[in-house]
């Protein structure tokens, strides 16, 4: 066993039965859930004062877009994933090279996303 903190990662997602398998997956990585958040307003609120490690964000939210939380992420320098059914057309040229995850994606791929977002931080990424 670990004596580092575990990850807490920001989970926004507007469904719910997918923003309960992230849930569960990001629970299954061994990381700390924060949210998840369904609404834009509450996910900038989190991303600025939440003790976050790293964060996964649906693209579209409730109509809008996610990009002004990666703004907050990447000025905080919190790494995050985007979580799309859209493709890589959709992410703005700035954030062309952030990792992605295409919906619907597997607990592997999640994983995978996690494990290299979490590479630099100072927390236990992994369950054993």
């Amino acid at each position: 066993m670990t004596d580092k903190p575990r990850c807490h990662v920001l989970v926004v997602e507007d469904e719910a039965i997918i923003a309960m398998l992230v849930e569960d997956m990001v629970l299954e990585f061994g990381s700390e859930v924060v949210g998840p958040v369904a609404s834009l307003d509450k996910a900038l609120h989190l991303a600025r004062n939440a003790e976050l490690d790293a964060a996964i964000l649906d693209i579209n939210v409730g109509g809008a877009v996610s990009f002004a939380v990666a703004d907050v992420l990447h000025e905080r320098g919190i790494p995050f994933i985007f979580a799309t059914g859209y493709g890589a057309q959709a992410i703005p040229p700035r954030y062309r090279d952030a990792r992605t995850l295409p919906k619907p994606f597997s607990y592997q791929s999640l994983a995978e996303a996690l494990r290299a977002a979490l590479a630099n931080q100072r927390c236990h990424t992994e369950a054993a």
